[in-house]
This record gives structure tokens, sequence and C-alpha cells, in this order.
């Protein structure tokens, strides 16, 4: 029977999520220049729109559907959302006279309709995440391509491998092979999330190459405030991310929600340490940064780790994300707000801990790790699942992001990026300079302070 109690809490959490994608759109626009803060806006709120319609039309059926080739893609049974009305969903329905039945946290089921808009938001944000990468750069209409096929064969198909489960949209329905068959732990998108688009971005950053003038003329990020309460607004959101990924209103929703806080809270102190070490003083940029890499590595682990377990993956998340971001100086690609650094390293980060700080006595669909007794077993499977991840995404944004720039739709002319690419792109600016004038303009700004191995201070910039 349907459970109201959990169809409302998805529901919200569903809302949360949607927030998630505005809230980065101010955490990117703060630390982008003053002529790209609306392109960088808008390469964000486009994907809410190109999204939705291509779930509807066939993502959701391609992530979700039943399994179509061996555990690769969903079928195409609910193209156009068909079929989702007056459904249910949920491991209560697997069970059968032959097979027991498998935990279900309220015991009942939820709408699947609810459950497919709460897997858009995740849908939508992962793209959006993306485009921290080429920041500054970037054609929106080579951008909005990328994004449709992007998400059509990579995000979609991903997506099945990892949250799609056997039994889960029907007593008899086949998912994923991460899910299912490799078996590796991933509670709300450690892998299908920020690896993915983390790899993604690199790929199209290495493809779009460098800014001009990077990194000696890189200009400082415009409007600070703007970042801290796009990182504010990401923490909140994430609360129905993670939490909401419980799909209900129960206990392992309260283990997912305080993990979520304290990881979060830990990866702050983790990246502000390592600031003061290195360059002698706390940052804004680096408060903020840390929150998100917390919020990243606590993702796949918010299910499966105790608070303890979740404090220690926040602290480590949070001083390995903090140098990580310095290695786009020394490997010379342009990760412009440092999605390599931040969302594959912090991903990575979370999806391996798992391996290690997972424990059965949070959720017995989970598994022990090395801590716990559970030898290295799933730490295997989580680098696995990882690996899978990573190469298949950056090699197909790598192959999609080519042939757009080789058809001349992605990257802007020189005259454009110098200039500033809000008017070019968008034929608008972002603040009225008449009587007065803004800092943050590329090449205004003082050079970044170089740290003692060469990375720049503005590096701590997520």
């Amino acid at each position: 029977m349907l459970n109201a109690g959990d169809t409302a809490w998805v529901l919200a959490s569903a809302a949360l999520v949607m927030l998630m994608t505005p809230g980065l759109a101010f955490f990117y626009g703060g630390m982008v220049r003053v002529k790209s803060v609306l392109n960088m806006l808008m390469m964000n709120f486009i994907c809410l729109a190109i999204v939705a319609v291509l779930w509807t039309l066939y993502g959701f059926t391609m992530s979700f559907g039943d399994d179509a080739f061996s555990g690769l893609l969903g079928n195409f049974s609910h193209a156009g959302m068909a079929d989702t009305w007056g459904q249910l969903v949920g491991f209560a329905t697997a069970a059968t006279d032959t097979t027991p039945e498998i935990p279900w946290p309220g015991g009942d089921g939820i709408p699947m309709l609810v459950f497919a808009m709460f897997q858009l938001m995740f849908a939508i944000i992962t793209p959006a995440l993306i485009s921290g990468a080429i920041a500054d750069r970037a054609k929106f209409w080579g951008w909005a391509l990328f994004v449709v096929v992007w998400v059509t064969i990579v995000y979609f198909p991903v997506a099945h491998w990892v949250f799609a489960f056997d039994g889960f949209m029907s007593p008899d329905a086949a998912g994923g092979w991460i899910a299912n068959k490799l078996k590796a732990l991933d509670f709300a998108g450690g892998t299908a999330v920020h690896i993915n688009a983390g790899a993604a971005g690199l790929a199209l950053a290495l493809v779009l190459g460098k800014r001009r003038g990077w990194p000696r003329e890189t200009g400082r990020p415009h409007n600070v405030p703007f970042v801290l309460l796009g990182a504010g607004l990401l923490w909140f959101g994430w609360y129905g991310f993670n939490a909401g990924s419980a799909l209900s209103a129960g206990d392992l929703a309260g283990v997912a929600f305080t993990n979520t806080t304290v990881a979060t809270a830990a990866a702050v102190l983790g990246w502000l340490i390592v600031e003061q070490l290195r360059f002698g003083k706390p940052t804004t940029l680096g408060a903020a940064s840390g929150a998100i890499a917390g919020l990243v590595a606590i993702t796949p682990a918010a299910g499966f780790v105790t608070p303890l377990g979740s404090i220690a993956i926040g602290v480590i998340a949070g001083a390995v994300c903090a140098l990580a971001v310095s290695l786009k100086y020394k490997l010379g690609f342009d990760d412009s707000l440092d999605v390599v650094g931040v969302h594959l390293v912090g991903g990575l980060v979370g999806t391996l801990l798992i391996g290690f700080f997972g424990t059965t006595s949070v959720n017995s669909l989970g598994a022990d790790g090395l801590f716990y007794g559970g030898g290295f077993t799933q730490l295997g499977k989580q680098a696995a699942a990882a690996g899978a991840v990573l190469v298949y995404s950056f090699v197909l944004t790598f192959i999609i992001g080519g042939i757009i720039k080789i058809a001349g739709g992605f990257r802007v002319s020189k005259e454009d990026e110098v200039s500033g690419i809000d008017e070019a792109q968008h034929a608008e600016s972002a603040y009225d300079f008449v009587g007065g004038s803004i800092g943050g303009h590329s090449g205004s700004s003082p050079a970044p302070l170089p740290s003692k191995d060469g990375a720049a201070l503005e590096g701590s910039k997520a």
C-alpha cells in the first residue's frame, strides 16, 4: 500500500534537490569574472529546462526501465512517462513465495511518479556540475547541445548501472550491473553524479583548452558573498539529496541527515587547516569549498557509515580536496572552478572510504568495510565501480566535446572571451557599470599569491 509519510518526504526531498541547481549557479557564478557571470548562471539554469524534457521523453525509462541489455540500459517501456501513474515502487513489492522479501524501510511503496521526479533532480544537477570546468570560454548553445547528448549517452546509462535495483520498479524488474552484479555501494550518487561529472569536467577542460592568459591573468572571484550563499543553498538542498535517498521518512533518513551534517562540518575544518598550513590564512572561498568537498564525499556513504565514520570521511575529503585543487597548475589543465579537485577527487574519496568505514550495523543492506572486519572485498568493489564510471564518462565526454568543438560550436572567439561573453552570448550584463566600476575583470585583479609548490592561492576555491 502507499505510504503517505514516505511519499511526502520524497516529494519534499525532490524540491530540496531542485533548489541545489540554482544554488550551484550562485556558487559558480560568484567565482567567475564579472563579465561572464550571466553565462555561468545560464549554463546551470538551462539544465533544468533541457534535462526535465529529456527525462520525460526517454531519460527515466533508460535509467529505470526494466533492464534491456546485461545491466547496461533500461528499456523504453516508460517512454513519455507511460504507465507511471497509479503505480507504486519499492523493495517490498519484490517479495514472492520463492524469493525472500528485501527489507523496505517503510514497509510500503511510494508512487512511481514521485520517485521519477526525485531522480530527475539528480539528472539535472549532474551536467550542471560539469559547467564549472569550462567557465569563461564556452558558447551557450554549444553547451546546451552538449547537455542534450551527454545526459543521453552518459548520465542515463550510468544512472541505470548504479541506481536501478532488481525488484524495485516491479517484482520481476531487473536493474543495473553495478547495483546488482558488482554490488558496489552508492547511497546517493558518489559515482553516478560526482565521479561522473568530475571525469566529464576534466575531459571538457582538455578539449576546450586553457582560458586566454591562464594561469597568469586569471581574475579573482567577482562576488565571494555569492559563493557562500550558493554553498549554503547547496548544503541545505543536500539534505534532500542524501536523506531523501533513503526513500523513507525513518531511521535511515535520520542517519543520512546526521552523517551529511557532521561530514560537511568536518570537511570545512579539514580544508581550512590545510589552507592555514600552506598559505598562512583561512579563506572564505576555502570554507565554502570545504563544505562542498564534504558533501560530495559523504554522498555515497551517507547511509552506510556511522557519524564517527562520517567525521573521518569529511576531514579526509576536506584535506585531500584542498591539496587536489592545485594539481591543475602542476599538470597544466585549466579546470576553471575546480570541478576535478572537488567533485572527482571528493567522489573518489567518499566512494572508496566506504570500503573502510562501511558497517552493516547502520544498514543491513550495506557491507562491512575493512575497519569492521570485512576485509578488502568491498573496497575492491568500490574501486571497480568508481573506475568504470570514471573511464566511461571521460572517454565519451572527450568524444562528444571534441565533435562539437570541431564543428565550431563550443568555444567562444578570442575577442568575445577578452571582452566578456555575457554581452557576446546573451546581449546583457549582470551589473550596471554607469557611474562606477565593479572589480573582478580578468587582467585587472592582482595575480594570485603563489604557494611553495607553485600553485596559486586562488586555487583554494572550488
